[in-house]
């Protein structure tokens, strides 16, 4: 029988119990219950509910079970539905009855929902950790290909040359964001629901404030409905891991598309590439296509507790038991991405000369040419015009902007002289973008310190 059970005549069948229980998901949160009940015994204990007696028992009960825990001994029944119960029940049958008290002016719903906030701390403070570790890796490639000028892309053409440094310290940006995502989901966790009890709060003189100390919560929870019905937080930590899983599949798509034959900017290191089974000239970024692929389960799971909570009336509702598995999901899934893209990015070979060559192709310096008319005097518009029938007449003779003589420029416009030439050189148009967050060497320079400025600053940050 459950320890539910007093009001039942008979226990559920095999298969419900089966359906009904979460033992296998909850294990994740194990030495968070075992956390929280150690604060709520002491708890009970200063306030005079249970005796020091009983409170010592029980601590040293607990501490010897997640010993058990931590080191694979720990017996786990599978007729206990969840973990609590199991912690409980092994509580009671090693230490006796100081173990029954433990449960004293609490539920299984505050305890639950105090086990998810800390573990949604500990998760966010994973993905913090792992987060910083793929910024780093972007900046260390950045630094030591400063100059290295690559083609900028919009619509998946050639657009201007750009600084493959300045094209990863976008990303870095975007990682930079997710951290603030993720911090933000740390901070709406660190709240603390114990002693709402099952919905209501309860008789006992229990001191809330006691415990939000010493479980390292920043504030209580002021009321007890919402602290055992809220799942918020989980949203927040989800909705962090999907948009930090777009910004990966962002990354590894061009990972994918660098690494072909045809761009061949990139080669990937052997290991973070598959071979064919049938065409033995295969190396297949097979790493980076799984992650690109993972981030719809990531979504899904986003998606999933958004449908689970849309419609339950408060409190708390069996519905809720469905809350853990996709967070629990989402925040291994993001981890193991962002540790695969770190070390594709880290152990990549730049192909500088690629890169280089089609910096230059796809007519990249029109808009220095246009904007070389400009500077002469001639609107903006107009230059627009008179570089566009440039690029139509180096069409049809399959040439590009720089294979023109003097004399070609001058045919569409006198404003042009001899100095054009300097607008056409990939590196020196890239070099020239010199203004705040432009792809200019000294931009950039300025852009990779300030980088390294705010990365030193979240790594000083507490996770």
């Amino acid at each position: 029988m459950a320890l539910w059970g007093g009001r039942f005549e008979r226990g559920v069948d095999a298969f419900t119990q089966e359906f009904g229980a979460s033992l296998e998901v909850d294990k994740a949160m194990a030495a968070q219950d075992v956390v929280g009940s150690r604060a709520h015994a002491r708890m009970l204990a200063e306030q005079g509910i249970i005796s020091l007696e009983d409170q010592a028992a029980i601590d040293s009960g607990l501490e010897k079970i997640a010993a058990q825990i931590a080191d694979g001994t720990f017996a786990w029944d599978v007729n206990d539905e969840d973990v609590h119960m199991a912690i409980e029940r092994a509580l009671t049958a090693n230490i006796g009855t100081p173990g029954a008290r433990l449960h004293t002016g609490r539920s299984r719903n505050d305890q639950v929902a105090t086990d998810i906030r800390l573990l949604a701390k500990d998760l966010c403070a994973r993905l913090m950790d792992e987060n910083r570790a793929l910024r780093r890796a972007l900046v260390d490639v950045a630094e030591k290909n400063l100059d290295v000028v690559m083609p900028g892309y919009t619509h998946l053409q050639h657009a201007q040359p750009v600084l493959l440094s300045h094209h990863l310290l976008a990303y870095f940006w975007m990682f930079t964001r997710d951290f603030a995502r993720l911090s933000a989901a740390r901070d709406a966790a660190d709240a603390n629901p114990l002693g709402a009890a099952a919905l209501a709060g309860t008789t006992y003189p229990l001191d809330r404030a006691r415990t939000t100390e010493l479980l390292g919560f920043s504030r209580t929870i002021p009321n007890s409905l919402d602290a055992v019905s809220d799942r918020d937080y989980l949203l927040d930590l989800e909705y962090a891991c999907s948009v930090s899983m777009m910004h990966l599949s962002r990354l590894c798509e061009e990972i994918v598309l660098w690494s072909s034959t045809e761009f061949g900017f990139i080669i990937l290191s052997d290991s973070y590439s598959t071979g064919s089974s049938i065409m033995p000239q295969k190396k297949n970024p097979d790493f980076a296509e799984l992650t690109r692929g993972k981030t719809g389960r990531v979504y899904g799971e986003l998606m999933a507790l958004l449908t689970t909570m849309k419609s339950l009336p408060l409190a708390y509702n069996k519905d809720l038991q469905e809350c853990k598995e996709g967070p629990l999901d989402a925040v291994r899934t993001l981890s193991d991405c962002m540790e695969i893209a770190a070390g594709m990015i880290e152990t990549m070979t730049v192909n500088v000369d690629a890169m280089s060559a089609q910096a230059g192709r796809g007519f990249t310096a029109a808009t220095d040419v246009a904007d070389y008319l400009a500077k002469k005097g001639m609107p903006f518009r107009e230059a627009h015009r008179v570089v566009g029938e440039l690029v139509l007449a180096c069409e049809r003779r399959g040439c590009g902007l720089g294979d023109l003589s003097v004399d070609d420029f001058r045919a569409a416009s006198p404003l042009f002289d001899e100095d054009v030439a300097a607008d056409l050189d990939p590196a020196g148009i890239a070099n020239a973008r010199v203004t705040y967050g432009g792809t200019g060497h000294d931009a950039v320079v300025a852009q990779l310190a300030e980088a390294t400025a705010a990365l030193a600053a979240d790594e000083g940050r507490e996770a």
